[in-house]
């Protein structure tokens, strides 16, 4: 039997005790190993060439050089992957979707006391195993992928007609920049309604809608219950409930259990389009760990809707997609920069 070498873990942190506590979480893992530390964005990108760490986790809201202005720096120079702890503040979650756009890889939301940093553990140690397997793209590739449409003279979202779409967009583990990548090619007068879940809790997901809404001709919101499917009109999952459709276009949102251990769920909200908008129906899964959306698919599929899924060649976590792939549901698969002309295509 050969032994793996540990993940190598930076950890950069404007908080010693936080530092201290996150130091002893990493280390108490047989498979992770603390390699050093940094009190801000300058000096951990100082360290960072001569400890080449496999992960670095980040602080969003740091003194002297902050989360956002070094990922950026890090993601063009010298690209790494990097989980963000993120606090629950609003500007703590907008900060951390900007920083989810700019290529990290996931977050981890720090609790509001420091004393229960510790509570944290399992999805730290998690994510931060799944950052060390992820695919990072170039951050000039991504900035040339995520242009930003013009905001101005948005059209005023319609009521759907009989032949317009519903398209489901589902992702996790990268979605927030693959969700800006397609969102901001989008047209504003889309003959679609376009629903987006996003494995994400609450908290964060107003900040993401905000986020797409910015770079987006079509308007963007967080759903909330009675919203009604409109063309040209998107609608983002709020952290903690699960989306449906009921059979006149209203959105629903329930607290029922978990599906695949997440909520909002991305098959939650295929099976309710499935069983109303049947062949209308364009089921897009983008990156993300698991299998959320592979049931929803197959319903898609047998409903005579389609299905595209996300090539393995652009994917953060190649997961979804190939779960979605592999049971034989989708008939359309693209990298995630004409992951929209795709959908076009289909509803057009």
């Amino acid at each position: 039997m050969t032994n793996t070498a540990p993940i190598r873990v930076m950890l950069v942190d404007d908080s010693a005790f936080a530092r201290a506590v996150l130091t002893r979480l990493i280390d108490e893992a047989p498979d992770l190993e603390a390699v050093g530390h940094a009190r801000d964005g300058h000096q951990a990108l100082k360290m960072i060439s001569d400890l080449d760490p496999d992960v670095i986790t980040l602080d969003v809201m740091m003194p002297r050089m902050n989360g956002l202005t070094m990922l950026r720096q890090l993601m063009r120079d010298n690209p790494k992957p990097v989980v963000m702890i993120s606090s629950l503040t609003k500007e703590g979650a907008h900060e951390t979707i900007r920083a989810l756009t700019y290529g990290a890889v996931d977050f981890v939301a720090k609790p509001d006391s420091q004393v229960n940093i510790a509570s944290i553990r399992d999805e730290l140690l998690t994510k931060v195993r799944q950052a060390a397997n992820a695919q990072l793209r170039s951050y000039e590739k991504a900035k040339q992928s995520q242009k930003v449409a013009p905001t101005n003279g948005k059209q005023t979202p319609r009521y759907l007609r009989r032949k317009d779409k519903v398209v489901v967009i589902g992702s996790s583990t990268g979605g927030p920049r693959a969700l800006n990548t397609v969102i901001s090619q989008m047209p504003g007068d889309v003959p679609a309604s376009v629903l987006i879940v996003q494995h994400m809790p609450p908290g964060f997901t107003k900040s993401l809608a905000e986020r797409l809404n910015e770079s987006s001709r079509m308007h963007i919101k967080l759903a909330e219950a009675g919203d009604q499917l409109k063309a040209g009109l998107g609608l983002v999952a709020p952290g903690g409930h699960h989306m449906v459709v009921d059979r006149s276009g209203q959105i629903q949102l329930k607290n029922t259990p978990p599906i695949h251990g997440v909520r909002p769920a991305v098959d939650a909200t295929l099976m309710s389009v499935a069983q109303h908008y049947q062949e209308k129906t364009v089921a897009v899964i983008l990156t993300g760990m698991g299998s959320d959306g592979t049931n929803g698919a197959g319903l898609v599929r047998a409903a005579g809707g389609q299905v595209i899924t996300e090539d393995e060649k652009t994917c953060v976590v190649w997961g979804m997609p190939r779960s979605v792939s592999e049971a034989g549901y989708s008939n359309i698969t693209a990298p995630i920069d004409e992951v929209s002309s795709e959908i076009l295509n289909v509803v057009l």
